[in-house]
């Protein structure tokens, strides 16, 4: 086990994917010589050469179509999308291609893409840049999405989800690429859509991902010196959701509380 950053979390994991698999490949704009904008890619060019790490235009809908293509062809391609906000450019990609193809082919086609995107409020950022949109994308047949908010969950689920041959959306978020937390490489990791307890309590289940959690758990610090105790669940997932694990918890405090970036309604 070793401390390390959500970036690097993420790094490790593509790194032992593509030393694993040589079909895993991955593209996207800033992802070879400049390693990524989050650093997610830093030394993957070097290491497996500039046909695996892939260079794109500025053109997000043309390089996540090559992305549906090569999953088509038996690629587990791994697409990084700068930021959600730009994921709007690829929608009719993502949904109406990668989402619908293994349906309408009969199965004669997986598709085992990986969409790598972060989202949400960060620093120096305009109202167009600090979208989450996983209300949108979460009610997509045919799409899977995961919410990790830790280095470990980073790690196993990006792999989990490069190993998955349904496409799978990787959310993450800009304010949790630089903080720190214990990766074992060697644990067995939990299913990729498991929710986890992050703290028990008695009085409150509170349900919260990606940059709420940590959030919501120093809450539940605060609201402990006072007497409330709070239950704090990792979904871990938004497609599919554990809900057995979210129920188990509200059935025995009688009380949810949903914290989440995203918007008011439809959430």
């Amino acid at each position: 086990m070793s401390e390390m950053l959500y970036w690097q979390a993420l790094n490790r994991a593509m790194d032992a994917e593509m030393a694993a698999d040589e079909t895993v490949l991955t593209l996207g704009e800033d992802v070879g010589l400049y390693g990524g904008t989050y650093r997610v890619t830093e030394g993957l060019m070097a290491k497996y050469g500039e046909w695996r790490v892939r260079d794109t235009p500025i053109s997000e809908n043309s390089f996540t179509g090559l992305g549906v293509g090569a999953a088509m062809l038996g690629l587990r391609p791994v697409v990084e999308i700068m930021t959600i906000n730009f994921a709007l450019f690829a929608m009719d990609t993502i949904i109406n291609m990668a989402a619908k193809i293994p349906f309408m082919s009969g199965g004669q086609f997986p598709m085992p893409l990986t969409i790598r995107m972060p989202g949400g409020v960060a620093k120096q950022l305009g109202a167009q840049h600090s979208q989450r949109l996983e209300h949108m994308l979460m009610n997509v047949p045919g799409l899977r999405m995961v919410v990790p908010a830790t280095p470990q969950d980073a790690y196993w689920q990006l792999r989990q989800a490069i190993r998955s041959d349904d496409p799978i959306l990787v959310l993450e978020h800009e304010l949790l690429y630089f903080s720190k937390g214990d990766v074992d490489e060697a644990t067995l990791a939990p299913p990729i859509h498991q929710a986890v307890v992050r703290r028990p309590g008695r009085d409150i289940t509170c349900i919260a991902y990606s940059r709420m959690l940590p959030l919501a758990l120093q809450a539940a610090e605060t609201l402990a010196a006072e007497g409330i105790e709070l239950t704090v669940i990792d979904p871990r997932s938004l497609s599919p959701i554990d809900w057995d694990t979210c129920v188990r918890a509200v059935e025995q405090t009688h009380l949810c509380l949903i914290v989440e970036e995203d918007c008011r309604f439809a959430g």
